[in-house]
């Protein structure tokens, strides 16, 4: 099927910018795509045109009919203020009045228009995942996938538009982005035979096996209903209280105790299709995969505390990295992968039931095959229009892709399309623009809320011969969506889960076997952290009892942190499993291409060493912010990016320190806290400096210091020979060790780890 002319130029578009930008990679940030003059413009102007790094959605039809309209053919246009009907206004400061000190008149229509239409600019937030962000981008096919699947989208060398939506589950849109949550992942395929929704998370497993519970679990984990607090947090008694009575929800809380719930960036998380799915080939024979979303940035995480300053300091961070990545031409990159079984009649793999989606199946005994790769690469126009309103459904499937008798999955299929029709309007929400398939579309759907498309005809049913029978139904040869003809054995009703689910601690111990030991300590502190959060002391007790089905070592340390016993139990009750090193985001190398690099200056450092180390980290594909006293550029061409006043370590993934400046004009305690914070801080350093790299240090972020900067290594607390800790002469060695080091994320050898 030849693709519609104007989505065949958002694919070039896409295409030609994943291969790379001229020149040095911006710096991120601009609002505009014009810089403002201090004074306001007397003359009128047109609407600005779109930031190189945005784009819209794609100028098709409600009826997914090419327009051949430019893509900015829904913005607005004209130099003049309108009503919504057009009309040019001369004033939109004052209300017509009586007079100048007289009452307000009725009859003022533009008043009205636009206090109406203020007041009704919300619409219900999503019940979860309500807090996303998002972007646009390109999906191309290797052709692996084609011995399993006929889908064309799949096909070798074929290239698709996509928009992809991450977000936190339980918190409101007003919510920290650095929350301990899973986070969603969400694609939508816009392909040629239709829309294609992959709905998935950032961990492989859910809290339930079955979709009766989702309700529970979400009202469990959302805030106290008579406080409405915590938000966005699971360290509560309503969580706890639920996991641990309902413990089919132990394998997804013990992956939310761990690094994988605080994500360094929304590029960096692993993304999982959480169910089995089928896929069909051209033949019609079915396999039984998984999906898996593989960052080419590697997977990483935050430490516990940077997680917690960043949630004060930049609320908005990984919302603000992936926009700014994606402006400064470092686009993020996926691989998707799928996990391949035999469908068998017993849907099961190596013992492991496929239809249970609290249970995954280890990298080891199913290896994940790369079937295509996915590049975002532009950034929403408008969040309200592309990211509020994106509505996802994992019943959007396309031809060679089906689903399976998950029984979660069974209620996803409902909830999603009816939390549409509440939340968008209607039941016409694929027309909005984000949402419309690139697909043709003769649905013989008519008429309700919202309704963009103008249908002609006059018979919307089947049969018909006023329409001339149209629209006709699509032979074998045409591509139709058929459902698989799965067998269904012969059954009694039952409100039951099968023997297979019944195994709710193997898992749990399979994931805390296959961690490094310094992760094993992350899952010790978050696990002791959110029960001490805990009111009820019978509830800790019950979580313990839970953690005693896992590992013993894992319990004890964690009653030993609540000053509880641990319960008794004893090895005999483990299962026996064999570690997955998939699981574990250590031990591998990946690119750091970027990352963001923090450039310590002094008000007399010097330009020409700034400006060889800005250049070599554009060099190494990492993104260099100068960091200095005050706003003021360092050079002509040296834009500084952060003051001392306005940074802290958890923006970057490394420090170079090319100058020890000494203390700035607002380094004291009543213009800014930080002012000795770090013990032992001497009068010619700047203190929010010392505290800088003091956190950096302490995070085991690597570091570089040139001569001059090294006196602040003893006051900062830096081991000057500890691993990752780098002196150097000259500012662009330093840049290449700081690059070689972010291969590995952190300098994991500064973190000391007894568990395991």
């Amino acid at each position: 099927m030849d693709k519609p002319a104007s989505v065949k130029k958002i694919i070039d578009a896409v295409t030609d910018a994943a291969a790379g930008r001229d020149g040095p990679n911006p710096t991120p940030g601009a609002p505009s795509s014009r810089p403002p003059t201090a004074s306001e413009s007397a003359e009128p102007q047109p609407p600005l045109l779109l930031k190189p790094d945005q784009r819209p959605p794609a100028p098709v039809a409600a009826t997914g009919r090419s327009t051949g309209a430019p893509a900015d053919v829904r913005a607005q246009t004209g130099e003049y203020l309108t009503t919504a009907q057009g009309a040019r206004l001369p004033d939109s400061d004052h209300s017509l009045r009586a007079g100048p000190r007289g009452p307000v008149l009725l009859q003022d229509h533009h008043l009205r228009e636009k206090i109406t239409h203020f007041d009704h600019e919300r619409i219900p937030e999503r019940v979860v995942h309500a807090r996303g962000a998002a972007a646009h981008g390109v999906f191309r096919g290797y052709g692996t996938a084609a011995a399993v699947s006929k889908a064309a989208f799949l096909g070798e060398g074929v290239q698709t538009p996509v928009f992809v939506r991450f977000s936190t589950v339980l918190g409101s849109r007003g919510s920290a982005d650095t929350v301990r949550d899973t986070r969603g992942f969400a694609t939508k395929f816009y392909t040629c035979e239709g829309v294609f929704d992959l709905v998935g998370n950032n961990i492989p497993v859910f809290f339930i096996q079955d979709a009766i519970k989702f309700p529970d679990v979400i009202h469990a984990g959302k805030p106290h209903p008579d406080r409405e607090i915590p938000q966005a947090q699971s360290a509560h008694d309503t969580f706890w209280d639920f996991v641990s009575l309902h413990t089919e929800a132990t394998h997804h809380t013990i992956w939310n105790m761990s690094d994988r719930a605080i994500p360094r960036s929304l590029r960096m998380m692993e993304g999982f299709g959480i169910h089995t799915f089928r896929l069909v080939n051209a033949d019609g024979a079915s396999t039984l995969v998984k999906f898996h979303w593989k960052p080419k940035a590697g997977v990483h995480s935050l430490v516990w505390e940077e997680a917690q300053l960043i949630g004060g300091m930049d609320p908005d961070f990984h919302r603000r990295d992936l926009a700014d990545a994606i402006e400064a031409g470092n686009f993020p990159q996926w691989e998707l992968g799928i996990q391949a079984f035999p469908d068998t009649p017993e849907q099961t793999f190596e013992g492991i039931d496929l239809l249970d989606p609290t249970k995954i199946v280890p990298e080891e005994l199913a290896p994940v095959q790369p079937i295509g790769l996915l590049t975002l690469n532009a950034n929403p126009v408008n969040y309200f229009a592309e990211t509020e309103q994106v509505a996802f459904h994992p019943g959007h499937l396309v031809p060679g892709i089906d689903i399976t008798d998950d029984p979660l999955l069974a209620g996803r299929l409902f909830s999603y399309l009816d939390t549409q029709i509440t939340r968008l309007g209607g039941p016409n929400f694929a027309q909005i623009p984000i949402n419309r398939t690139h697909a043709p579309v003769n649905d013989m759907l008519r008429d309700g809320f919202h309704q963009d498309a103008v249908h002609g005809g006059v018979a919307p049913y089947k049969p018909n011969s006023l329409d001339g029978g149209c629209p006709f139904f699509a032979g074998t040869g045409d591509r139709a969506f058929v459902e698989f003809p799965t067998p269904v054995a012969a059954a009694a009703k039952v409100r039951e889960a099968p023997a297979s689910f019944a195994d709710h601690f193997g898992q749990p111990r399979l994931f805390w076997l296959s961690l490094s030991p310094v992760e094993r300590e992350h899952v010790i502190a978050a696990y002791t952290f959110e029960l001490s959060k805990v009111y009820e002391q019978a509830i800790k007790e019950r979580v313990l009892g839970v953690l005693a089905r896992i590992d013993a070592e894992l319990c004890q340390e964690v009653a030993a942190g609540l000053g509880l016993p641990a319960p008794r139990g004893g090895a005999e009750a483990f299962a026996e499993v064999a570690p997955s090193p998939a699981l574990s985001q250590l031990g591998r190398r990946w690119p750091a291409t970027g990352r963001v690099v923090g450039i310590v200056t002094g008000a007399d450092s010097d330009p020409g060493v700034v400006r060889r180390i800005r250049e070599a980290a554009h060099g190494a594909g990492l993104l260099p912010l100068i960091i200095a006293p005050t706003g003021a550029p360092l050079a002509e061409d040296l834009a500084v990016q952060r003051t001392f006043a306005a940074t802290r370590s958890i923006e970057f993934d490394a420090l170079l320190v090319a100058d020890a400046p000494a203390p700035g004009a607002d380094d004291r305690g009543a213009r800014d806290a930080r002012h000795g914070a770090v013990a032992g801080g001497q009068p010619t350093l700047d203190s929010r400096i010392v505290l800088l790299v003091n956190e950096a240090y302490r995070h085991a972020k690597p570091i570089a210091g040139l001569a001059d900067a090294r006196a602040l290594w003893a006051v900062a607390g830096v081991d000057p020979q500890a691993p990752g800790v780098f002196s150097e002469s000259d500012g662009v060695d330093a840049v290449s060790a700081l690059a070689e080091q972010l291969r590995t994320h952190r300098v994991w050898e500064r973190f000391p780890a007894a568990a395991g």
